[in-house]
């Protein structure tokens, strides 16, 4: 073996135990493992879990809120987010700026922030128009290559400013899955009719079909309870046979629509096997979290974005995201806990579709000793793990990258 994790503590099960890593994988978990020759973490009592997943950030816009005024904020964290297109309308004129060599600095240290605090799987948006071009998908492409490893990241080809508002967007998303993006990205809402909302949802469906890729897309993301475009993703979806290849993000409407509309779209989604992305941390309004995960849906939680225009903090640590979301939820029983630490590890792996996920002999191992001895702990002082492992390999300790992780480079 290489790697052995011993004296951890695992969910819903008394007592230590080992976990033994080979070969990239989890060759084994039980008390006492014998060493052999592999190197020894001694986990003293902590809590090993899978590492965690964050299925939405907008990579391409990390580190750049000291480019613009704070006009966006203002307008996307008003009460009623009545002014959230406005605030995109504002917030995209630092792609006027956009060059590749200054993103995939910023993306780095981003991405560097997630190795440290665990989270090894990280779906990345570039935004794909006019002004963004695709220096943001070239910075993306490349910081995956450097870190395949090590934090793994799928790249969203991502019209941020429309498709029908903006001809040409949807050949621009073609271009760039033919770069070698790995998801196709939408936000319908944000087109001017109903009608160009379908053609929206439509072409990007067309193009994840013709690519064979996934699709995330941000729906109702404004505090407009008329706003129907997840609906119209989710039947999409099935349409197209895409089910469970459909991701949607936000939602945040869904806080203003009424309840018989909200379990309507509940049995929808379920149907094609969609899951949500909710982030309240980075606005006044959330999707209904508590009422969908009580239907059985799939739920995840998202950084969404790190110091842009729209959030000025964000650390790339789902940790604190899970901190976050306990307050604004109001999920702050100790099984509610449990259930969000469910979405920044195996919720979130499920809606990104990561192969053979799990704290399981013979799966990947993508593991994390949390510097605490239970959930509750881990999610109260939301502090860097103290042992984190990509692929069967230790990429970080104790807050710090190791050597492996350090010396990383194009490969």
């Amino acid at each position: 073996m290489d790697l052995l994790l011993q004296n951890v503590r695992l969910r819903g099960r008394e007592g230590l135990f080992d976990i033994a890593v080979e070969d990239g994988r989890i060759a084994r978990i039980g008390p006492g493992l014998p060493a052999g020759g592999a190197t020894v973490l001694q986990a003293g009592g902590r809590l090993a879990t899978e590492s965690f997943c964050n299925p939405h950030l907008h990579l391409c816009k990390v580190h750049t809120v000291d480019m613009l005024d704070p006009q966006a904020l203002r307008a996307y964290h008003g009460d009623d987010m009545g002014a959230a297109m406005t605030a995109i309308e504002l917030a995209a004129r630092v792609k006027e700026r956009y060059d590749e060599r200054w993103i995939v600095e910023n993306v780095r240290k981003c991405l560097e922030k997630a190795a440290v605090n665990g989270n090894t799987h990280v779906r990345g948006f570039a935004d794909v128009d006019a002004r963004a071009r695709f220096e943001g998908v070239k910075a993306l492409l490349r910081a995956r290559e450097e870190f395949r490893g090590i934090v793994d990241v799928q790249v969203v080809a991502f019209p941020q400013d429309g498709v029908v508002r903006e001809p040409g967007a949807a050949d621009l998303v073609d271009r760039a899955m033919e770069m070698g993006c790995d998801v196709v990205g939408g936000i319908p809402w944000i087109e001017w009719t109903e009608a160009d909302e379908r053609t929206h949802v439509d072409e990007m469906m067309r193009l994840a079909v013709k690519h064979g890729k996934d699709v995330s897309m941000l729906v109702d993301d404004a505090g407009d309870p008329g706003l129907r475009t997840l609906e119209m993703f989710a039947v999409a979806a099935v349409g197209h046979g895409w089910e469970g290849r459909c991701l949607a993000h936000h939602a945040r409407a869904m806080a203003l629509w009424p309840t018989p509309y909200v379990k309507k779209v509940s049995a929808l989604l379920k149907r094609a096997r969609m899951g949500v992305v909710s982030d309240p941390h980075t606005g006044p309004l959330h999707a209904r979290v508590k009422e969908l995960v009580a239907e059985g849906n799939l739920v995840c939680l998202g950084q969404d974005d790190v110091a842009d225009a729209y959030y000025p903090y964000g650390r790339n640590s789902m940790l604190e995201v899970a901190f976050l979301a306990s307050h604004l939820l109001w999920m702050t029983t100790f099984p509610e806990m449990e259930v969000l630490y469910d979405m920044i590890t195996v919720n979130g792996a499920r809606a990104m579709n990561v192969p053979g996920f799990g704290l399981a002999e013979g799966n990947p191992a993508h593991l994390v000793v949390v510097d605490a001895p239970s959930v509750w702990h881990a999610i109260w002082h939301h502090e860097a793990p103290r042992f984190v492992i990509s692929h069967g390999r230790l990429v970080a300790e104790g807050g710090r990258l190791t050597a492996l992780a350090a010396e990383r480079g194009p490969r």
